[in-house]
């Protein structure tokens, strides 16, 4: 746990694109004993009544108006109380160096920074603070972030209290309002994160893990529980008809959790038990066509952008954690002289009324960052997660296939070509997927674009730790991202 703190930590300074301290975060562990779900999203300011956004089209995706309350720094302190050994403020002690000693941007990085200032520029306090001398950094060269070593140190000081009730808090409050924003410190204090436990899809004799709604998660959860009763097993992972069949799969989940998944308070008609009852998904499940791609409805279940990291220990304790700001650099709003940059997690609600993931005050939004984790016979079996957007339950379906059903090693996993549904009958691939299968597909009616695996890094980054059967771990990174496998 400590490790996987500390790197959290670093990561909100040396991957900025990404997260920040502005950050949400969720996290799956296995302690040696059990596991456990702990969801650290932030809630709505209670200002945000849907008559505030009466008049548009869709939420707010920048600005002070696109930022709900951060958690990820409360789910560090409540994580680390619990499962930590180290003091708190010594995970701090790397992020602090890099802060106030600098860093040279590495090279992905380097690409999505400049492409985020091209948007975000004029969004209050960005150029100030992410423009030295009037632009992005390059990679290589170096960034140095003083105002973020001295909030690191205060929220180490304090154990996150300066963060929702004391120095900084008030900085994040008084900024909101001279934006006209609606987030006080009252809605900052109230912020607690919540030990949710998971929800779980069976498939022969492993479990996938996820976190509860107000996350996506579910969806590969569902996913997988329609696959069960599908032919998967019987084929091979490039083979038309199982890439057909995970795409249908996909898709109906989908549009499930777009019409029913948000903060539970809001879920009063259909349950995530509802969702993924047993007979449902198999009801859902006939509905795939072996021959053609299907632009599915939601079904009726009651009448039947990130940083990801995993870390594991010779004490058997697995640490599956996520953290985002949403979009590259989130609300794109950095406070003054703390080097907090907020997320745009309010984008995720919707304006629609009625619906469960409409904007209200003091919820969480429709989430799209999930950690993953798979036991089998409730024995951890792998920590894992694939960071990027809607790509996230995609990818996690695609792990759990390559390495349990197909019995790829996590390395291989991660490196195979992937795809993502998107929306009606399309589906985006990755160049390398062989141009045989795409025919066949396209005859089916899936509608696919060919895209290289580093446009707008759509296809998501994968980490993977899988417990050997004989002792020790192997782990995975994604080739398509900045990062490692490392053991120490």
């Amino acid at each position: 746990m400590d490790a996987a703190l500390a790197t959290a930590i670093t990561l909100t300074i040396v991957e900025p694109t990404g997260n920040g301290l502005g950050s949400d975060g969720f996290a799956i562990l296995w302690d040696g004993r059990e596991l456990h779900g702990m969801n650290a999203s932030g809630r709505s300011p209670a200002g945000w009544t849907p008559e505030r956004f009466a008049g548009l089209d869709q939420m707010p995706e920048r600005g002070w108006d696109s930022v709900t309350v951060p958690g990820a720094v409360g789910g560090w302190v409540a994580l680390s109380k619990r499962f930590g050994r180290l003091p708190f403020a010594d995970l701090f002690e790397p992020a602090i160096r890099y802060a106030e000693d600098g860093f040279p941007v590495s090279p992905v990085i380097a690409t999505l920074w400049g492409n985020g200032a091209k948007m975000l520029k004029t969004q209050p306090g960005y150029a100030d603070h992410f423009m030295p001398n009037g632009r992005a950094p390059v990679a290589g060269e170096w960034f140095y972030n003083p105002n973020g070593a001295a909030s690191l140190r205060l929220i180490a000081q304090t154990e996150g209290k300066a963060f929702y009730e004391g120095e900084l808090a008030e900085k994040i409050a008084a900024d909101a309002a001279r934006h006209g924003a609606a987030i006080t410190v009252d809605d900052l204090a109230a912020n607690a994160p919540d030990w949710c436990g998971t929800v779980q899809a069976a498939f022969d004799d492993m479990e996938l893990h996820e976190i509860p709604p107000n996350g996506q998660g579910i969806a590969a959860c569902m996913a997988l529980g329609m696959l069960r009763h599908t032919e998967i097993r019987d084929l091979a992972p490039e083979d038309p008809k199982a890439l057909h069949l995970m795409w249908e799969a996909m898709k109906l989940a989908f549009r499930d959790t777009d019409a029913y998944v948000a903060d539970p308070i809001g879920m009063t008609g259909v349950s995530a038990e509802d969702l993924l009852n047993a007979d449902y998904l198999e009801q859902r499940a006939k509905l795939i066509d072996r021959s053609r791609a299907q632009d599915f409805a939601s079904g009726a279940p009651k009448l039947g952008g990130t940083v990801y990291l995993c870390t594991a220990d010779s004490d058997g304790m697995m640490v599956s954690y996520i953290q985002s700001n949403y979009a590259g650099f989130g609300s794109g709003v950095v406070v003054p002289g703390t080097g907090i940059h907020l997320q745009n997690r309010g984008f995720g609600f919707n304006l629609t009324p009625g619906h469960p993931n409409q904007v209200a005050p003091n919820r969480r939004p429709f989430h799209t960052i999930i950690p993953g984790f798979l036991t089998k016979g409730g024995v951890p079996e792998m920590a894992f997660g694939v960071m990027g957007g809607p790509m996230q339950a995609q990818g996690h379906l695609q792990m759990v296939l390559r390495t349990q059903i197909w019995g790829q090693d996590v390395q291989t996993a991660a490196d195979g070509p992937r795809w993502r549904v998107t929306e009606g009958l399309g589906v985006a691939c990755e160049t390398a997927m062989p141009n045989a299968a795409l025919q066949e597909l396209s005859d089916m009616g899936h509608q696919i674009a060919l895209e290289s695996p580093d446009a707008a890094f759509g296809f998501g980054g994968a980490q993977l730790i899988h417990k050997l059967p004989g002792g020790g771990y192997a782990g995975g990174s994604d080739p398509r991202k900045d990062g490692c496998a490392a053991g120490f």
